[in-house]
């Protein structure tokens, strides 16, 4: 596998509306709507890190991470997601390498924190943990988890962009 991660180019966001519509397909907790969320983040100015993976000219996944704000003020603060990789490329590390590549580039722009709305124990072999403090309300608290990198742990309520909301 000669994957290569890169940041998204005009090029490219074609294929990740393919990729990402293809990965959220069949998954249980999915919107339909992970793809227009990219875009509509994308339009706002608000895809802060957009890495692809690209096997060969193929685009196999890709990761966005955006803005959020949390009630008590605290700034820096980013989300992960969506995250896609092609059906056929799942569990096969892709997830794993866009995940490493983005906190390296997170990291550097002096971010706070990030947070994730996900599966426990897939992210929690990066670092995150259940976010004790932080509330994303209608979401049990063991699927929402942040990693924070420097500074105080915030505490509140935790909001999205408002292309979270995008709809067909």
């Amino acid at each position: 596998m000669s994957v290569g991660i890169h940041p998204e180019t005009a090029e490219d966001i074609a294929a990740i509306e393919a990729v990402t519509v293809a990965a959220f397909q069949d998954a249980p907790h999915a919107s339909g709507t992970e793809h227009l969320i990219v875009r509509a983040l994308r339009n706002a100015g608000q895809l802060t890190i957009s890495l692809v993976a690209d096997d060969r000219g193929d685009l196999v996944g890709h990761l966005a991470i955006s803005p959020v704000t949390i009630s008590d003020g605290a700034t820096g603060w980013y989300g992960l997601g969506p995250l896609s990789v092609a059906p056929k490329r799942q569990r096969q590390g892709i997830g794993t390498r866009l995940i490493q590549d983005a906190l390296e580039h997170l990291r550097p722009l002096g971010a706070a924190g990030l947070v994730v709305l996900g599966e426990p124990g897939y992210y929690g072999r990066f670092g995150f943990r259940a976010a004790q403090s932080l509330v994303l309300p209608g979401v049990p608290s063991e699927y929402f988890q942040s990693l924070r990198f420097k500074g105080r742990e915030p505490s509140g309520t935790v909001s999205y962009h408002r292309s979270f909301t995008a709809s067909a």
